[in-house]
């Protein structure tokens, strides 16, 4: 179909220019959002499944015939397969006990501690075991600001996640 007025010729392409960068702008940000839900969703679960585990191995588990004590890194492996998606290197942990407070900055250097967690003495039933974990979220973002050439650094957003619980066993 002709336009009726020479004029005219081309508002389509300006009128699609000037609507679609910002929808395309927007369904970007829709999409990082969503990731950041996701992590932050993925981390409250895998911080509520670990405190979960390291309650059912308490002072009974050293008991003879039983030896399903645990050790920070089982804690903090178990962690890491629970959070599919996080970067261990981007994710800290702290465990805490009656008589303990374990610091892991990143995750990773904890994975291979065989020190037992909880310690003797406080892994009896009853007491309480806290695990708190943060995810540096860095949004992708920056790669689509408009103008802005090379990528612009926006700080990362701390995703942070605690749970608490007594020892069962």
């Amino acid at each position: 179909m002709k336009p009726l007025f020479k004029e005219d010729r081309g508002s389509t392409t300006v009128e699609m220019t000037l609507v679609g960068i910002p929808i395309i702008f927007v369904l970007i940000s829709i999409f990082e959002i969503a990731r950041g839900m996701w992590a932050y969703d993925t981390l409250a679960y895998a911080v509520r499944d670990t405190t979960r585990y390291a309650i059912v191995h308490g002072q009974n588990c050293s008991v003879s015939p039983n030896s399903c004590a645990i050790t920070i890194g089982n804690i903090t492996a178990r962690l890491v397969d629970a959070g599919v998606g996080l970067p261990p290197g981007q994710l800290n942990v702290s465990l805490q006990s009656l008589t303990d407070n374990i610091v892991c900055n990143p995750v990773s250097t904890c994975l291979a501690s065989n020190t037992l967690f909880p310690s003797p003495g406080a892994n009896g039933v009853g007491n309480p075991i806290t695990i708190s974990a943060a995810y540096n979220f860095t949004s992708a973002i920056s790669m689509f600001w408009p103008g802005g050439g090379a990528p612009v650094a926006f700080a990362a957003v701390n995703l942070p996640a605690t749970s608490t619980d007594y020892i069962q066993f």
